[in-house]
């Protein structure tokens, strides 16, 4: 059975640590999904936020994306993956650890 980690991201800062934490996941084979919501959307416009594609599975709140007056598409972020808070309760109940920035 794969090991997982999820990642709740609310803040807009601490990009480089999540990326950081991905690599090393991947580098042992866990699987990890982030969901980003409030201030944790707006690092979707950071440039870095492409090196997480392929790191990590990853969605969004809709709703925090869009009160910031962003607009799709962004890198790694499917059309299905703009989603509500329930994907959240998904991702905690589906993974061995969660992680919380």
């Amino acid at each position: 059975m794969a090991k997982s980690l999820g990642i709740f991201v609310s803040s807009d800062k601490h990009l480089d640590k999540i990326i950081s934490l991905c690599q090393a996941a991947k580098s042992k084979d866990i699987e990890v999904t982030i969901f980003f919501s409030h201030l944790g959307t707006l690092l979707t416009q950071d440039p870095r936020f492409g090196e997480l594609e392929g790191l990590a599975k990853m969605s969004l709140c809709n709703v925090g994306f869009e009160s910031h007056n962003l607009k799709p598409p962004v890198v790694g972020i499917n059309e299905k993956d703009y989603a509500t808070q329930a994907r959240n309760g998904e991702m905690i109940e589906d993974c061995d650890r969660y992680l919380s920035f």
